[in-house]
């Protein structure tokens, strides 16, 4: 699966179990690590639990490798390791104190539908 595709894959994957405030960040002429850092916030510890869940569930689904897992249990970061596209879904409060997208602010944010 090409990189645009799993990155709108697991947007919607997202996307189906409610996740708030996803951002799609491009990073592709930035880092040779990764295409695309999807960033998704949660309601609740369990919540972001559910969302890392849905967004390896639906790539194992369509035959995409899940690479590692980083946080679960009560955590309120996971980091998704799928290759091409990064994934991190956190609470709120810890998604503001890390500021991830001030990082690669100068990145072009592609948007939670993946459109630029």
């Amino acid at each position: 699966m090409q990189a645009e595709q799993l990155k709108d894959l697991i947007v919607h994957a997202l996307e189906d179990v409610k996740a708030q405030d996803i951002s799609v960040i491009d990073v592709r002429d930035r880092t040779s690590v990764t295409d695309y850092m999807v960033l998704a916030s949660g309601t609740s510890n369990r919540h972001v639990r559910s969302l890392a869940d849905s967004v390896a569930t639906d790539a194992k689904e369509q035959g995409v490798r899940v690479g590692n897992v980083e946080g679960g249990g009560g955590s309120d970061w996971i980091l998704v390791d799928m290759g091409d596209v990064v994934v991190h879904v956190m609470m709120p409060a810890t998604r503001e104190f890390y500021d991830l997208e001030r990082f690669w602010r100068d990145a072009p944010e592609v948007g939670a539908a993946g459109s630029e």
